[in-house]
Formats: C-alpha cells, sequence, structure tokens
C-alpha cells in the first residue's frame, strides 16, 4: 500500500489497472466506491491509541491499521486502484455521517450495541473494554461514589455517558457534568481543573494518560460501569461490502498478523489482550 503523505487523502497502489466499471453487479458501497475510485474513512482525532492524528496531522492508530487490511480486501475485490479519503468523526457525529453515506467505513474507538445497530452496522469486535474514571492521583476518587459534589467531564453521544450518568443515579449522587466534544477536550477540561474527573473507556484513558503532559498526576480508577466491545463501523443493509470487510479481518485473526498489530500499539501502553479478546479474536477468524 502506498501513501500520498497528504492530510486528507491517500493513495492505495496496489499495482492494479483495472477500470473503475468492474464493480457492476456488486451493489451499494461496493459500486459507490468503484464509480468514485475512492474509499471514505471516518476516524477520530484523539482516542488514543486506536485513531488519532499523529505529528504530521495523519490518522494513526489500531484501528486505521485494521481499516487498512479492509482498504485492500476492497481494491482486490473491485479489482481497481482506489485513494483514500478521510473525514474526522466525533461521538456526535459518526453514526449519522454512516447512516447519511457520508463515510464508508468508520476507524475508531466505537462500542457495538443493539440500538446502534438500528442505523449502522459492524464488523467484528476488535478490542473489549469498558467505562472507568480519570481523575488527578491526589483528587481523592477512587470510585463513582466519591464523585459526590464533584464535576465530571463526559463525551456525548457515548455509551459512556450513559452508564456514569446511570450510576450516578442509582447512587443519589450530586454531580456536576461537564458535556465536552471529545476525548481531547475531556482531558484538557481535567488538565486545567475544571472538571475533577473524565471517564471514557478504560483504554483510551491510558491512552490520553500516555499523551499528557505529567502523565504520572493521574491515574485510572473505580469498577467497571459498562461493558463495551469496539468494532468498525460499516453501512446498514449492506452485506456486500460487510462481508469483504468479514473476510480481511477473519484472515488478519486466523493468520495471527492482528498479535502483531496489538503489540505495536498497546505494548508502550503495558495493557495485554485479556482471555474475552483474545475469544473474540478466535471466533472471528472463521474459515473460507
Amino acid at each position: 500500500m502506498l501513501f500520498k503523505n497528504t492530510l486528507l487523502t491517500a493513495a492505495v497502489a496496489l499495482g492494479l489497472s483495472a477500470p473503475v466499471a468492474m464493480a457492476d453487479g456488486h451493489g451499494g458501497t461496493l459500486d459507490k466506491i468503484a464509480a468514485s475510485g475512492e474509499i471514505v474513512i471516518g476516524h477520530r482525532e484523539s482516542s488514543v491509541p486506536f485513531s488519532y492524528l499523529d505529528e504530521n496531522q495523519n490518522p494513526v492508530g489500531y484501528s486505521i491499521d485494521l481499516c487498512m487490511k479492509v482498504v485492500d480486501a476492497v481494491a482486490a475485490e473491485l479489482d481497481q486502484e482506489l485513494s483514500i479519503k478521510y473525514v474526522p468523526v466525533n461521538p456526535k457525529t459518526r453514526i449519522a455521517l454512516m447512516a447519511n453515506g457520508t463515510i464508508d467505513l468508520e476507524c475508531g474507538s466505537t462500542t457495538n450495541n443493539l440500538t446502534r445497530q438500528q442505523q449502522v452496522e459492524y464488523l467484528p469486535v476488535t478490542f473489549v473494554t469498558g467505562t472507568k474514571i480519570l481523575t488527578r492521583k491526589d483528587s481523592g476518587i477512587n470510585s463513582v461514589a466519591d464523585l459526590d459534589g464533584m464535576a465530571v467531564a463526559l463525551a456525548q453521544g457515548t455509551t459512556n455517558e450513559r452508564a456514569v450518568m446511570a450510576a450516578v443515579e442509582a447512587a443519589g449522587l450530586d454531580v456536576k457534568i461537564l458535556p465536552v466534544r471529545d476525548h481531547a477536550e475531556g482531558m484538557l477540561s481535567l488538565e486545567t481543573d475544571r472538571v475533577d474527573a473524565y471517564a471514557t473507556d478504560h483504554i483510551l484513558l491510558h491512552g490520553l494518560i500516555s499523551k499528557s503532559k505529567n502523565p504520572d498526576d493521574f491515574a485510572v480508577v473505580g469498577d467497571f460501569l459498562s461493558f463495551d466491545p469496539y468494532a468498525l463501523m460499516v453501512r446498514r443493509d449492506d452485506s456486500a461490502f460487510e462481508l469483504v470487510g468479514k473476510k480481511a479481518l477473519a484472515e488478519v485473526f486466523r493468520t495471527g498478523e492482528i498479535v502483531e498489530i496489538y503489540s505495536k500499539w498497546f505494548d508502550p501502553l503495558g495493557v495485554p489482550a485479556d482471555p474475552l479478546l483474545q475469544a473474540a479474536f478466535i471466533l472471528g477468524a472463521l474459515p473460507e
């Protein structure tokens, strides 16, 4: 795969020269991509280590690497050269942009749940996490119970927002909620003492700590408040495109290449693949 070093587009050169019209009969997303010669990827800007912008403002991360495997498979299926257009998304826009056809593949840190499947579809599970709390080590916060009288930042439109709100309500706590657009804004609100805590998926919290100016000042605390299986998001009711994605990931899982990709992004954070995630990889490694 060969990429142009630009912010929004990257060429995927596979050494193929078939005309754009080769996708006739595929239908849906595959025909859309074939007609334009372009696949549109939705990416996050601060979901470390899944999908974020590097020092050159290019999207990188675990989910991006897996999406590139899907892009390779789509190009092979269509037998043509493709370019990639990157479109930034956030928790409030990602599902709408997939549902309305703006993006073809979402490569971020998105939880697969049944409510969202009313609008979009997902490829096999690529990570398993859950909601926890990020706070300063000297804050005195060790669990949800300690949030009484505190201020918490929550990214709007996330499963984490619902999980924290439900836990706070169940415990009858008085908590001030600061809505934020994304993880970067949530971390900034904590670093600048606008809030006492920020809550999202625990792996993302570890990623935020790793990129902070003073990582030793922060800690991830509390029990899991939710179960969040991550998956790459695709368009609903498009089985042809979904099958290409499933086959691409199945090969990554089956060959063991997933171990190398996982280690690349999570070893620096000291986060090994737990047994539940390893089981997800095995279940996703469907035979041909």
